[in-house]
């Protein structure tokens, strides 16, 4: 066996394992690391601007393909600390990144040394595992288990912890005996799998309810196939958008408060049966338990154990992968098709469809300032169907979940549990990172953008294009919209008149100036007639220059995203389409 540093043993798993790029934050503590990688040259480094954007980076990269994990790194100390947020947010939405994170030598741990934290302690509540390696022997059998554990069972984060010394100390290791652990996934098995089918066929409306995990498990052309085979409509979460395309008739709309489509609402309280698949009955997808349940009877596949039943008592509950799950179905399916024992479904689905091509939000206004829905009506114009969507938190979000269109899994990528502001930069530069060649879209309100617009500088040195589509309000729109039912507007303005920048008037922040000091492109817009062009030349100059390119679209000040305490109680506060014209982005309409 060859006799090296344990950090050099290190660097070779990662190699095993299948990474090829990392993120992050060089510092003392975790120089030996570097230096292992720099010695190793197959793993490509992005220099974060901020570690919390490493964090958000190795997201989006995990995110952006199957099998992709994330790496971010950093010290223990304020490094580690700061990569908590992006540890959350990947273990509220089952995305395993790997944290390797560099302490300070085991005999000063507990002495207070600089910048010497216990990470582990900080990261296990948001960790599937977090572990400061003591031995120096272990480290192989430890980045061995944390592969393993985030590959397995529910996907999620972990984190590792190296002291220096154990860093540097000199060990045996074999590279070539080294075999990464197969994962394990539980499966589903045919009397479970026929029971829920049998539910599902004595049902008169029943849906299907697509969640993140079949993206998760790259099982998306099954869950369509499935559908198809047994010609029921499907309902996507927020995190399983894509699983069908949009413009699928059987794509019902996505149900919920905020995120969500008049008709997925009202198809969803006209069913009388729902199979969800790799979902978490999210609240702001359900509202209260007692609507969302009403006079429907629920059959819950998941791959955590203890998730059947978290939220609320299905009638029967499936613990498998959503990928073995979707096999079984379609096998079992497959032979009921064929003995004619599946119910015919075309009235039900027409009648989702109805739904669909009529319950419409109006996207064609022609105001100045600019109303955000017309944003998203000219994105869709101007966007292909290949088009990625990275986006995270606020009326921004909200808005381009009810008008956007996704049409393949992983092509709205979005933090969905946590919502962190300031995710949405690094992430898209996560996704970009991971294949440079796709067409990356993201959305942000501009206190999201403002959060960690620093990273631009990120992609502007790395060469990692993608569009940015920032709609300003100068405010903090959702914060705002909450606060109407406090009868106040307090804290939430961003609006100033910027003493270098008059012609912004009350909007503050020029971005345009920020993002180009940063090494980026910049376009300002005012009117809806300039937003398409503005898109069109974004691209043009993310072509010639491979840097992000931001669209600034000036909105007015106030707007009223559509969303309520209940699924059958959603305010609408604009106009809605009675004519074909009034959405005419709209993937199927049936007004005129």
């Amino acid at each position: 066996m060859a006799k090296m540093k344990a950090i050099e043993a290190v660097a070779k798993i990662l190699e095993l394992e299948g990474v090829t790029k990392a993120f992050g934050v060089p510092g003392a503590a975790i120089n030996p690391f570097y230096a292992a990688l720099r010695g190793l040259g197959s793993i490509e480094h992005v220099l974060a601007r901020h570690v919390e954007g490493a964090s958000h980076m190795a997201e989006g990269y995990t995110r952006a393909n199957p099998g992709n994990i994330g790496i971010c790194i950093g010290t223990s100390g304020p490094a580690g600390t700061d990569m908590i947020t992006g540890l959350y947010s990947a273990m509220a939405d089952s995305i395993p990144i790997l944290c390797i994170t560099g302490q300070a030598p085991r005999a000063r741990m507990h002495k207070e040394d600089f910048q010497a934290v216990d990470i582990e302690s900080i990261a296990k509540p948001v960790t599937k595992w977090a572990s400061t390696v003591l031995e120096p022997a272990q480290l192989i059998g430890a980045f061995q288990k944390a592969f393993h554990i985030m590959r397995s069972e529910r996907p999620g984060p972990v984190l590792l912890d190296l002291p220096f010394d154990v860093q540097m100390a000199e060990i045996e290791f074999d590279a070539e005996a080294y075999q990464p652990m197969t994962p394990y996934k539980p499966a589903a098995n045919r009397i479970q799998i026929e029971k829920a089918l049998t539910m599902l066929n004595e049902a008169d409306k029943p849906l299907l309810v697509a969640g993140g995990g079949i993206i998760n498990a790259n099982a998306d052309k099954q869950l369509t196939e499935f559908a198809e085979l047994i010609n029921v409509p499907v309902i996507p979460t927020l995190m399983g958008w894509g699983t069908i395309p949009d413009d699928h008739e059987l794509m019902a709309g996505m149900c919920g408060l905020q995120t969500s489509h008049r008709y997925g609402n009202a198809n969803m309280l006209a069913s009388d049966f729902v199979l969800g698949i790799g979902n978490r009955w999210a609240n702001r997808q359900t509202g209260s338990l007692d609507v969302f349940t009403k006079g429907r009877k629920f059959v819950h596949v998941d791959i955590e154990p203890t998730q059947i039943g978290r939220v609320f008592c299905p009638d029967l509950g499936i613990v498998s992968d959503a990928g073995a799950a979707l096999d079984l179905f379609l096998e079992v399916a497959k032979e009921w098709k064929a003995a004619g024992k599946l119910k015919d479904r075309a009235a039900w689905v027409a009648e989702c469809k109805e739904r669909k091509s009529t319950m419409q939000r109006k996207t064609n206004f022609d105001n100045t300032p600019i109303k955000p829905q017309r944003v998203y009506q000219e994105m869709n114009k101007v966007f292909g169907r290949d088009t990625t969507y990275v986006s995270t938190i606020g009326l921004s979000q909200i808005a381009a979940a009810q008008f956007l269109h996704v049409y393949s899994a992983r092509n709205w990528i979005n933090c969905g549990q946590a919502g962190p502001l300031g995710w949405t930069i690094p992430a898209a530069l996560g996704v970009v990172a991971a294949d440079k060649s796709r067409n990356v879209v993201a959305i942000s309100g501009d206190y999201d953008f403002q959060f960690m617009i620093e990273e631009l500088a990120v992609g502007a040195q790395f060469k990692l294009p993608y569009i940015h589509v920032l709609v300003n309000n100068s405010y903090l729109g959702l914060i705002r919209q909450a606060q109407r039912g406090f009868d106040m507007d307090f804290c939430v303005q961003l609006s100033f008149e910027n003493i270098n920048s008059p012609e912004l008037g009350e909007y503050g922040v020029d971005h345009v100036k920020v993002v180009e000091g940063l090494g980026c492109k910049a376009i300002r817009v005012y009117k809806p007639e300039e937003i398409a062009p503005a898109l069109e030349q974004a691209k043009k100059l993310m072509a010639e220059f491979s840097v992000p390119v931001v669209v600034e679209v000036i909105l007015e000040r106030v707007t009223n995203v559509s969303m309520g305490v209940e699924i059958d109680a959603v305010n609408e506060f604009e106009e809605l389409a009675e004519k074909g014209q009034d959405a005419p982005t709209a993937t199927i309409s049936l007004l005129d």
